[in-house]
């Protein structure tokens, strides 16, 4: 089967959480498997079978190659700081901290992924995760009454979304400030669920469409 020429092609079948980590980290930096596999100095197909078998056991100077050709590290790659925060690499010798155009942030969060929420409520301010979407430039997200998501409505909000690189200490973040909304037209919703990036990780019954409407949005970068 020929390799696939699409940078954004997703993998064929990645199984295992070795598999996933490979192929998302690839997918995420642009690169198809091939080009990969080139980086890294193997050939496609062993590439494709680490990928595609959870059982695959490569030695430490593959994965190292891997984590090099990916801008990554092995620890990353083998999921070793999946319940470690993000940000515990050192500060780079010469950062550059920049501020991010109405534009970039505005295409920065349109990858969707997983936002910040910030609400508040009757004991304090609340920080929340949940998994969002972006649809006709508002951020949109699922949730159930009741839930710590669900006090935004009817009130202005801050939602941030960032990403970090531990591996070479830099990243991103992005402010949200505006008013949320529940989404209550038929229609509307429909359309939502049609265009939605993902379900909340969360699970559940979660059926509360919550629209925000950007009012600012502001942004920064650190780069290496």
């Amino acid at each position: 089967m020929k390799e696939r020429t699409r940078a954004n092609a997703a993998p064929e079948a990645p199984l295992g959480d070795l598999g996933r980590r490979l192929a998302a980290r690839r997918i995420q930096l642009g690169l198809t498997r091939r080009e990969t596999a080139a980086r890294a100095g193997m050939a496609a197909g062993y590439l494709r079978y680490l990928e595609e078998h959870p059982g695959a056991t490569p030695g430490a100077g593959v994965l190292t190659n891997l984590a090099t050709a990916l801008e990554t590290t092995v620890t990353e790659l083998t999921g070793g700081t999946v319940d470690l925060p993000p940000g515990i690499g050192h500060a780079a010798p010469a950062p550059e901290f920049t501020r991010l155009r109405t534009g970039e942030c505005r295409a920065l969060l349109a990858t969707h992924g997983v936002g910040r929420l910030a609400v508040s409520t009757a004991s304090g301010p609340v920080i929340v995760p949940v998994n969002y979407s972006v649809v006709d430039g508002a951020i949109v997200f699922r949730t159930e009454r009741g839930a710590t998501p669900a006090l935004a409505i009817g009130y202005q909000v801050a939602f941030e979304v960032d990403r970090i690189d531990d591996a070479f200490s830099q990243g991103w973040s992005v402010l949200v400030r505006g008013p949320a909304h529940a989404v209550t037209d038929p229609q509307e919703r429909r359309r939502l669920t049609e265009r939605a990036h993902s379900a909340p990780w969360a699970g559940g019954s979660r059926n509360l469409w919550v629209r925000i409407d950007p009012f600012t949005v502001t942004g920064r970068r650190i780069t290496v």
